[in-house]
């Protein structure tokens, strides 16, 4: 996620000009002055915003002292003269204020674009190249995800991947495939789920002719259609406890026997499996054999679900509006500021799925260029709490702590506001679904705030 350093020393102007750019998912720190930016680091950041403080001379000590880092200059006095100047000493840009939002969104990310750091840049080709194909973001979680099937692929042992759905499971079987020494035999994708109970043993392992009623011909199972390559059972959770006993002979022996047939063939299969549901819980409640997951969880990997993908979402959220635009000849839409910021908070219980599927949404729904968030249909979104920024520090007290606290305290009056609207229709879990948290938060913040739990018709009565 780009950094940025706002240099100005009015405490307001820095205030309005961080929420814009946060608002963005920008990272954002402070100056005050030029001489407070000069010690920092600067090298770490992508873009720096420097305000004027004179209309007749732009301060160029600055864009001096940051060298290969981009200096967009912003002036409340605008000439033509200050932006000559500024632009002459080496800045990338000149906007005037009061600026307009979306013009001074446009020259950042302009700026960042084509100006950024040269130390940025193969570093990013280099996550670049070790993501995999069709797989979006760079958050700690997906790349230790990438980490994980760079160093398993190669080694051919059965994998176990875990997460919510929508969070990409198939993705992840894909790419393992890929990257694996199968890559020229076929990859057999199967949802265990999508499957009836009383035909997936057949639809696996294959059945002769006249095996059972309407089995007119003989039919090759899809373990022996994979053989050489891999095999990916999604949601194997659903698998009945008989189709587990013959997926693991397949695993123990490399054998398959096709229903009604008393000849055993020999498979060369690669296992991958992925569930949401946790698999050792189901196996000590005898819904899942436990030596199949023992068998199973050779490897395993997690995938984070896309609430604790906060610097991904906005990225993934373009790359599936660019393809929602083209399947619906759309082009040149995009998201408002308002329509972005929602799309950061809201918790996304479907995951990636739920998002575009919102963004489909959107871009059907939308008139004229822009998104707005009565488009993508979401429920009611609670603002994050804003993450710790690097700031620094001017040894006085800041305006903007309390203009944070007072956001804080309007986070808290919706919450309440919310709660009451519809605590006498939601249960307790659905409102905790909706404002986006646990059940034991919701019930801490109804202690905090005092506000009581609708009384029982049993209650009432009494």
């Amino acid at each position: 996620m780009p950094q940025i350093l706002i240099v100005d020393d009015e405490a307001t102007s820095r205030l309005a000009l961080r929420r814009l750019l946060e608002g963005e998912a920008y990272h954002v720190s402070e100056a005050a002055s030029v001489a407070e930016a000069q010690p920092l680091d600067l090298k770490r950041f992508d873009l720096i915003i420097s305000t004027l403080h004179r209309p007749d001379a732009p301060d160029t000590a600055l864009i001096d002292t940051a060298d290969s880092v981009p200096v967009l200059v912003t002036a409340r006095h605008a000439s033509i003269r200050s932006a000559v100047e500024a632009l002459k000493q080496g800045a990338v840009d000149f906007v005037t204020q009061p600026f307009d939002p979306d013009e001074l969104l446009a020259s950042v990310a302009r700026a960042i674009d084509e100006h950024a750091p040269r130390r940025d840049r193969a570093p990013e080709a280099q996550r670049n190249s070790d993501t995999p194909q069709g797989m979006i973001g760079h958050c700690p979680g997906m790349r230790m995800v990438y980490t994980r099937i760079r160093k398993t692929a190669p080694a051919d042992v059965t994998v176990l991947i875990q997460g919510e759905s929508g969070t990409g499971k198939e993705l992840v079987a894909r790419a393992i495939h890929r990257q694996s020494r199968r890559v020229k035999a076929p990859l057999i994708c199967v949802n265990c789920a999508a499957i009836p109970e009383t035909l997936i043993e057949s639809e696996l392992f294959g059945h002769e002719k006249g095996a059972f009623t309407g089995a007119s011909a003989a039919r090759t199972g899809l373990v022996e259609a994979a053989d050489g390559g891999t095999l990916f059972l999604d949601e194997i959770g659903e698998l009945p406890l008989d189709a587990q006993a013959r997926l693991l002979r397949v695993l123990q022996e490399g054998e398959i026997r096709k229903i009604g047939s008393v000849e055993t063939r020999h498979v060369d299969v690669r296992l991958i499996a992925a569930t949401h549901r946790d698999l050792n819980a189901l196996s000590k409640s005898g819904e899942f054999r436990l030596d199949l997951y023992y068998r199973l969880n050779v490897m395993q990997i997690d995938l984070p679900p896309l609430r604790e993908r906060e610097d991904d979402i906005l990225e993934i959220a373009d790359v599936l509006l660019t393809g929602a635009c083209r399947r619906h000849a759309r082009s040149g839409l995009r998201l408002s500021r308002a329509a972005r910021r929602n799309i950061r908070d809201y918790p996304w219980p479907g995951n990636v799925r739920e998002l575009e599927n919102a963004l489909e949404r959107g871009v059907i729904l939308a008139e004229g260029n822009l998104i707005h968030p009565d488009d993508l249909g979401l429920g009611p979104v609670v603002a994050r709490p804003a993450p710790a920024r690097g700031s620094v520090s001017t040894g006085t007290s800041r305006p903007e702590a309390t203009a944070e606290q007072e956001e804080d305290l309007s986070l808290e009056d919706y919450f309440q506001h919310f709660v009451l609207e519809h605590q006498d229709q939601m249960s307790e879990t659905e409102l905790a679904r909706k404002l986006g948290i646990s059940r034991k938060c919701l019930w801490e913040r109804r202690q905090r705030l005092g506000i009581p739990r609708k009384k029982s018709p049993r209650s009432r009565s009494a």
